[in-house]
């Protein structure tokens, strides 16, 4: 697999300069994080991007994400004028060379943790998340304090959106992810760009809201609805690996053709519905990460990887999951497990 990291642009305290110094990471995993949902980017200033990108000896290999606004996923009246948004975007991305795009169907929440700097027994701090705490939390009274997506919308904004998804259960929502698929795959198609499926993360309902993207079910349905190549998958080990009942090598087994671009992320399972972020290395964690990363690089050895999030370690301090050290540990750990099976395969 090809090594990659993300980056968040000009903004993000890990530079570019710094990716490059780690051994045989070549591509950049971003995103124009400054543009609004919905609104559509240009070749322009993706360009501009990857020129950035590749000044730093690197290339751009994965756009993440070009935002899904919540009138799609709703399927409402303008739903139909959003996707316009999206194709246009893609064809930017298309333009610029960039073949992979990553995107994710959550409603409202994207990720969702309850604790950023959780502290392990080592001195680290790493992300977790516990359903308790979520349990208690309700939208509209009083102060909704969620890390990472909560603090995005004010109070009333987020209560408006949380009544708009009144009618849209499970059912609804699955139907308008396929609609979306319906409307653009045919253009990813002609442009030649694999579209991958971030699973919702974690993989179940969030404050009510409902998630149609967190079982080999739920991806098996998705992928037979609209049957291209190009319609495909983000496999996050971390996001699929918080529940018990996936089982990630038979997922990798099925759904191989169609996984497009891998996360290699970690978390150790601490309840049913309780887990943390811990070290990439495949004893701390519940994902089987070794066993998963060696046979994704069986079977799908040309697609991009990345370490997906990292504690903080060492005293750095930064974006929460985001920071150098440990996702740089973890990006030596997966090149380690690729190189083993390249020797296997050819020794």
């Amino acid at each position: 697999m090809e090594l990659t990291m993300r980056w968040f642009g000009p903004a993000d305290p890990v530079q570019l300069w710094q990716l490059r110094q780690i051994p045989n990471l070549g591509g950049v995993v971003t995103a124009l994080h400054d543009v609004a949902p919905g609104e559509a980017w240009t070749l322009e200033t993706i360009q501009g991007l990857r020129q950035r990108v590749e000044a730093a000896g690197l290339h751009l290999s994965v756009i993440e994400s070009i935002p899904i606004h919540e009138d799609i996923k709703l399927g409402n009246a303008r739903a139909d004028e959003r996707i316009q948004g999206f194709l246009q975007s893609l064809r930017a991305v298309a333009g610029a060379g960039v073949r992979t795009v990553c995107y994710n169907f959550m409603p409202v929440f994207d990720w969702t943790r309850t604790d950023l700097t959780h502290l392990r027994p080592d001195g680290s701090t790493g992300l977790s998340f516990r359903q308790a705490e979520v349990d208690q939390l309700r939208i509209g009274v009083g102060d909704l304090s969620l890390p990472g997506w909560a603090e995005a919308y004010t109070p009333d904004e987020l209560a408006k959106l949380r009544s708009a998804y009144t009618d849209v259960d499970a059912p609804a929502l699955r139907r308008n992810l396929v609609a979306f698929l319906q409307a653009v795959v045919p253009e990813a198609a002609r442009l030649g760009v694999k579209l991958a499926l971030h699973p919702d993360d974690p993989p179940w309902p969030v404050l009510g809201l409902p998630r149609v993207v967190s079982t080999a079910e739920d991806l098996r349905f998705v992928l037979d609805a609209v049957p291209d190549e190009h319609s495909g998958l983000t496999f996050c080990l971390g996001s699929l690996g918080a529940r018990a009942d996936n089982d990630l090598l038979a997922m990798i087994e099925e759904f191989a053709p169609r996984i497009h671009f891998v996360h290699a992320r970690n978390v150790e399972r601490v309840g049913e519905r309780d887990f943390d972020e811990v070290a990439h290395v495949s004893r701390f964690g519940s994902t089987g990460l070794a066993a998963a990363v060696m046979r994704l690089e069986d079977l799908r050895p040309s697609v991009p990887v990345r370490p997906d999030h990292g504690r903080m370690i060492w005293g750095e301090t930064g974006r929460p999951g985001y920071g150098l050290y440990d996702r740089a540990l973890g990006a030596m750990y997966l090149q380690g497990l690729i190189d083993a099976v390249r020797e296997r395969r050819n020794p």
